[in-house]
């Protein structure tokens, strides 16, 4: 009985081998709604298939996306062709998907609109980048296919409409998958020659598979990163192309960008009459103006009374001359009294004099300042003399000269009062010519000359 149990592997393999055999699930067409959409680092794209009541897991492998025209988004609703299989390591049956459209709008055309609005948030389509076109370019460069009927009709619109100029046919690739680079390199080794002034890419008409060339990133960009002007002239008025965007100038039509690149010799030549018959009519003009000019010249008093117009100007110039003289006579005088001025003050500055006036203010001020001193030592002397007089009157020695004397006990302080010693007490007394060392025999005390104590 245990034998009769499968494992999981085994299952799986078995449903997987049952979708693989099924004809009706290899080769299915498939519409939905995009959820769960996932674009692989290694550039699978894994994605959910869905509708109002199911959903399957569906993968796109990037050999099979790379062609995709547009970028899928989650709500988008496509048309798909793929197989169902299993996935073993999960076990689920999941989609596997080998084309994928847009449904209800052309996927070439939802490429066009993505690749638009990417190119316009990286800035491809700026008018700040926009170049202008030479007014009189000397060589133009066109980039189109040698064979087509555009090369034929840009290059007949340039010779009649401006033959000196001359035309350079690059030619490219301009429908296909090697086109678009084709495209781009052809623009790259234009603008490094540096022969152009101006260069011209596009083709005829035709669908937009055919233009789909010029719809391409690579082709935008090149054009975008262009040194020299370039001019898009892509299919009829109608159409549309990135190419467009990317261009400093787009042209409705291959003849229109020969129109555009060039300026009109019919229109050049009317331009060149019209400023010759304008110069014309200023020169003539000025002639007129300037013989009338002469004519009242001619009539005028200068030449018909030359002499007395000499006289009357003789006149004027000795008045002239008279007027000049005092002037001058006038200015020496000015000048002359302000030089006079000037060396006054001049001798009055003059060093010499300054330095004998300070001498002699010095003098005076040495005068003054040894009168002041001398009076003023007088002065402190006799002040000092007064002082020394009342000091000699409150001076100890002077009155010990006059028979008096200063006793010290034995510790050397002044005896003021007969309290200060005891008998037999040896005491100082210092005279004015010198000192005695005495003993106290007695001591005395007078109170009032009343009384007395002690022997």
């Amino acid at each position: 009985m245990e034998n009769n149990y499968l494992t999981v592997t085994a299952l799986t393999k078995y449903i997987k081998r049952k979708f693989e055999t099924d004809p009706h699930v290899k080769n299915i067409w498939l519409k939905g709604e995009i959820s769960n959409f996932k674009h692989h680092s290694r550039g699978h794209m894994y994605l959910t298939i869905k509708d109002d009541n199911a959903r399957i897991q569906a993968v796109m492998f990037a050999g099979n996306n790379r062609r995709l025209k547009f970028r899928p988004e989650n709500g988008m609703n496509v048309l798909i062709r793929g197989e169902v299989g299993v996935f073993e390591q999960f076990g689920q049956y999941q989609l596997y998907i080998q084309r994928m459209e847009p449904d209800g709008l052309g996927s070439l055309h939802l490429a066009f609109e993505q690749l638009k609005e990417k190119l316009h948030k990286e800035g491809y389509f700026d008018v700040q980048y926009k170049q202008e076109l030479p007014a009189f370019p000397r060589h133009i460069g066109v980039i189109t296919s040698p064979t087509g009927a555009a090369v034929r009709d840009i290059i007949t619109t340039l010779k009649r409409r401006y033959p000196i100029a001359r035309t350079t046919i690059v030619p490219v690739l301009v429908q296909g998958p090697y086109a678009p680079q084709s495209i781009a390199d052809a623009l790259k080794r234009a603008n490094e020659s540096g022969l152009f002034d101006v260069l011209i890419v596009g083709r005829g008409g035709g669908s937009i598979e055919e233009l789909w060339s010029f719809n391409e990133a690579v082709v935008a960009k090149a054009i975008f990163h262009s040194s020299t002007p370039v001019i898009s002239a892509v299919g009829h008025e109608t159409d549309s192309t990135i190419s467009d965007y990317a261009a400093d100038v787009r042209a409705p039509t291959p003849t229109g960008a020969a129109e555009i690149a060039v300026p009109s010799q019919v229109e050049l030549i009317d331009k060149l009459n019209n400023v010759q018959r304008y110069l014309t009519k200023v020169m003539n003009q000025y002639t007129t103006d300037a013989k009338q000019h002469f004519k009242r010249l001619k009539q005028s008093y200068a030449f018909r009374y030359p002499e007395q117009l000499m006289v009357q100007k003789e006149q004027e110039l000795d008045k002239h001359v008279d007027r000049i003289d005092k002037m001058v006579h006038m200015e020496w005088r000015r000048k002359h009294e302000s030089l006079e001025q000037m060396n006054t003050r001049l001798v009055a500055s003059h060093p010499n004099r300054q330095i004998d006036h300070a001498g002699r203010e010095f003098n005076q001020y040495y005068k003054q300042l040894n009168d002041l001193m001398n009076s003023c030592i007088d002065k402190n002397t006799d002040r000092l003399q007064a002082a020394i007089g009342k000091l000699s009157l409150l001076n100890p020695l002077e009155t010990m000269k006059r028979g008096y004397a200063i006793l010290y006990n034995p510790s050397g302080e002044l005896v003021k009062s007969v309290n200060n010693v005891l008998e037999k007490d040896r005491i100082a007394v210092k005279l004015a010519d010198g000192s005695l060392d005495c003993q106290v025999l007695a001591v005395k005390e007078e109170n009032n000359g009343a009384g007395e104590q002690g022997e």
